[in-house]
């Protein structure tokens, strides 16, 4: 199996033809898919009750189609008000877990702009953090008025792991962490940009991060 329909197809031309002619039954497609059951029921309990509170029941959690029921509660400020507690709540995990493991310390009422995934340079860290860059030295262009007026807060996260003998990619890693450690230190630009890099990444710290997040980066 592959990851994709394409790379499948590749297993049974190329790198497994000969036992494909064999048994061409045993390959079959199954692409890389994301459960509701793990990425919201499970690690976003909070959000979960809400989203069964106003669609009346769990049906949503094996069918997702049931989540189209929120559409007509969109406008509903209970509902907007519930949503961001929820919200509000998965980034003050997200801010703990950030001190404990990096030091900083970081608002919740910032927006939470994350990427998390392999540190790849087709998956283009690398153009994320110079955006930063770009980002971070506009600021410092600026008078302290001119920025607030101008920025957001926002709090850039990256996660990933570098494969062992991948030097770029532990490059970019290593890069990540000196801007953050400029970016945070500067006084100058306070609570408008922080950026930090969460060690040891995997998937119990992806289930506190993607919860948190309000702008999920795939770029």
């Amino acid at each position: 199996n592959g990851v994709a329909a394409i790379h499948s197809e590749i297993v049974k031309d190329e790198v497994f033809n000969d036992f494909f002619q064999l048994w061409p039954e045993k390959f079959q497609n199954k692409t890389n898919g994301v459960t509701p059951r793990r990425w919201i029921r499970f690690c976003n309990p909070e959000l979960s009750k809400i989203i069964t509170s106003w669609t009346g029941s769990e049906d949503w959690v094996l069918n997702t189609e049931k989540l189209s029921e929120l559409r007509k509660f969109a406008d509903n400020e209970d509902l907007q008000i519930q949503w961001r507690a929820a919200k509000r709540s998965n980034k003050l995990k997200v801010a703990s877990l950030i001190k404990e493991r990096t030091g900083y310390i970081v608002s919740p009422d910032s927006m939470f702009d994350i990427q998390v995934k392999r540190i790849h340079e087709y998956k283009r860290q690398l153009l994320n953090i110079l955006g930063i860059v770009y980002r971070y030295k506009k600021m410092k262009e600026m008078s302290a008025s001119e920025r607030k007026k101008k920025f957001v807060p926002r709090v850039c996260i990256f996660g990933g792991k570098a494969f062992a003998t991948y030097v770029q990619a532990k490059r970019i890693v290593k890069f990540i962490t000196d801007v953050g450690a400029t970016v945070n230190h500067d006084p100058d630009i306070g609570d408008l940009l922080k950026v930090i890099f969460v060690p040891d990444y995997n998937v119990s710290v992806a289930e506190l991060l993607i919860p948190a997040s309000e702008l999920s980066q795939h770029i």
